[in-house]
């Protein structure tokens, strides 16, 4: 009885410690859905919301391509109010997809311009599963910007399929920084 007090102890102080982007449910963010298309690429997005076996999710979906210089489609979503005296140390989220890579951008208010970003990569298997991506496994876009990513200036975050032509499908049920 006591390991279980102490489990459950511990799993609602992790989850007190998180702060919640997204959950579908008491919390919700605002997502665009972009393609290489603002920049003369061809690859088509298509992004919306879904109920499944009483379970809400986001999903991305469309046919990334390298032509035109292209090779991108992405949701992404403002990161505002996360408390200045708090520091985070990744990102989680409950995803599924089509068991190919996708990635995920994180821009900074240090950021101006649209190619700079920072990049960590994860598989999304056809199963339900929760992903954790520490900010030290994000690698910067451009050799100026600052090294690491600190938590308290993230500006944006987007799931991101990017850089080889395929089809794209990615389910996200929540997105959280822990």
């Amino acid at each position: 009885m006591i390991k279980i007090f102490f489990l459950f102890l511990s799993f609602f102080c992790l989850n007190l410690s998180a702060m919640i982007i997204d959950n579908l449910n008491d919390v919700r963010a605002k997502w665009s859905a972009i393609s290489d298309q603002v920049m003369g690429g061809i690859s088509e997005v298509n992004f919306y919301e879904i109920e499944e076996n009483g379970e809400k999710f986001y999903r991305l979906e469309g046919d990334v391509s390298t032509e035109n210089n292209g090779g991108f489609i992405q949701f992404r979503t403002k990161i505002e109010n996360h408390p200045a005296d708090k520091s985070y140390e990744g990102v989680r989220m409950r995803i599924r997809g089509n068991n190919q890579e996708y990635a995920v951008h994180i821009r900074t208010k240090y950021l101006m311009l649209p190619w700079q970003y920072y990049q960590s990569v994860f598989q999304a298997s056809d199963q339900w599963t929760t992903v954790e991506i520490p900010f030290e496994s994000f690698k910067k876009s451009n050799f100026y910007q600052p090294s690491s990513v600190v938590s308290q200036d993230i500006k944006t975050i987007g799931i991101v399929a990017i850089g080889r032509e395929f089809r794209a499908q990615i389910d996200l049920a929540s997105i959280e920084l822990y």
